[in-house]
């Protein structure tokens, strides 16, 4: 399991496990399963989707950056809506 969060200027808007995160970066998107290397990207413009159990959550988000380090994701972003 990955544990995640994902923060903007005006809240923490996810905090907890997932299964998997495709994120939008700067220059494509970029997938992370546990396990990953650790590595920090900058983000685009694009959806955030955090595969969790059953379903599927989604952010749209605007700059920033991820970073994973120890199946630990953390996104940091400019501007973040739910999907």
């Amino acid at each position: 399991m990955l544990t995640v969060t994902v923060i903007s200027p005006e809240a923490v808007l996810f905090e907890g496990d997932t299964d998997s995160v495709v994120a939008p970066a700067y220059d494509g998107e970029v997938g992370i399963l546990t396990g990953h290397a650790p590595m920090m990207t900058l983000l685009g413009k694009g959806v955030l989707r955090l595969g969790t159990g059953g379903g599927t959550r989604s952010f749209s988000v605007e700059g920033g950056f991820l970073q994973v380090v120890e199946n630990q994701v953390r996104v940091v972003t400019e501007r973040a809506a739910v999907a």
